[in-house]
């Protein structure tokens, strides 16, 4: 597969971008474990143009996330004009638009998937980006703003006209938010139409090797996208990418191989953010990769509010003396596993 002059494997799968989650620590930790392509967070148009410390800051890539991708959101042309060109400057493989985040004070004053009430502005937008940069421009967005406007295949149409290099579509409405299923018969439609010639990319409920298996093959897609079933397992690329290759089911990472990895996402946290930044930051994940062991609510809790990075490192290696004969495929539900 490719994406402009990016050259994929085959059945790529990538990271979705995720406000809070997908930093430069945990997209190491997703590299290392097979996504083929990366996101930074959203970032914010008007952030990154008044030179916020946030907004810049996410703009930090690495060589070794390569291919790597810089997403940007925001509502008025000339500020994400302005925003593409900045994060170009960062020299990412290429530049996304988001025009799929459902949240409230995003959506909800015309960005993210709220730009889908406004079709003309949407394109607009989209075509004044592509030609104000050189790097190629990809759009993430839904299937429409609800039931009653599933709008995709119009947009998609759209956006390839105006020369976008390839769409990841979320299998869900804005109204939907997160909830219910993720309806992947139209993200079919639309790969499968003879006029889309740019790769379409599906996202929405792949949590596990069959699920992703199942959407390659049903709706013909580009690649995968997966965004909250890699919280606290970012496992799971090795484990799709080794049952696309065979067939077969990896068995789930023993405690003390998720206490290695812990430790290593720490050591890369605290190297990039500081001890301060590197810890507070950690805690969404360090509990979320001992999900599902018994007796571990005290140990939880002093996983996420520990302060001291020595204690914080012993503490983990208390869970392995612990926890380390604890065999997650047996002991741990499949609904836990696939969070």
């Amino acid at each position: 597969m490719r994406i402009a002059d990016i050259e994929l494997p085959e059945y790529p799968l990538f990271l979705a971008p995720m406000e809070d989650v997908t930093d430069p620590s945990f997209r190491f930790i997703c590299k290392e474990m097979g996504a083929d392509m990366m996101y930074t967070e959203f970032i914010s148009a008007d952030g990154l143009i008044r030179d916020g410390g946030k907004s810049v800051k996410k703009l930090e890539i690495y060589d070794y996330e390569r291919p790597i991708g810089i997403q940007i959101y925001g509502n008025r042309i000339e500020p994400m004009v302005e925003a593409a060109k900045r994060a170009q400057d960062a020299n990412p493989d290429l530049i996304d638009i988001n025009f799929g985040c459902p949240v409230k004070k995003i959506a909800g004053r015309g960005a993210g998937s709220g730009m889908m009430r406004d079709v003309p502005l949407m394109v607009e937008m989209t075509r004044q980006i592509v030609k104000a940069v050189q790097k190629p421009v990809t759009v993430k967005t839904r299937l429409g703003w609800d039931d009653e406007n599933k709008n995709i295949h119009e947009i998609a149409l759209q956006l390839q006209d105006v020369g976008i290099a390839a769409l990841t579509i979320h299998g869900r409405t804005r109204a939907q938010m997160y909830k219910g299923v993720a309806d992947w018969s139209l993200i079919g439609e639309i790969k499968n139409d003879p006029r889309i010639t740019i790769p379409i990319i599906g996202n929405g409920d792949i949590d596990g090797p069959e699920k992703a298996k199942e959407m390659f093959d049903t709706y013909g897609v580009d690649g995968i996208m997966i965004g909250r079933a890699t919280y606290g397992r970012p496992w799971i690329f090795r484990e799709i990418r080794h049952f696309l290759n065979s067939g077969e089911r990896l068995s789930q990472p023993s405690v003390t191989e998720r206490v290695a990895l812990a430790k290593r996402h720490l050591r890369k946290s605290l190297d990039i953010k500081g001890e301060r930044t590197g810890i507070f930051e950690m805690r969404r994940h360090l509990s979320s990769y001992f999900k599902g062991l018994p007796d571990f609510k005290e140990t939880r809790m002093r996983l996420v509010t520990l302060n001291n990075p020595e204690q914080l490192f012993q503490l983990l290696d208390e869970i392995g003396e612990r926890w380390g004969n604890c065999d997650f495929s047996r002991n741990v539900p499949e609904n836990i596993l696939a969070r």
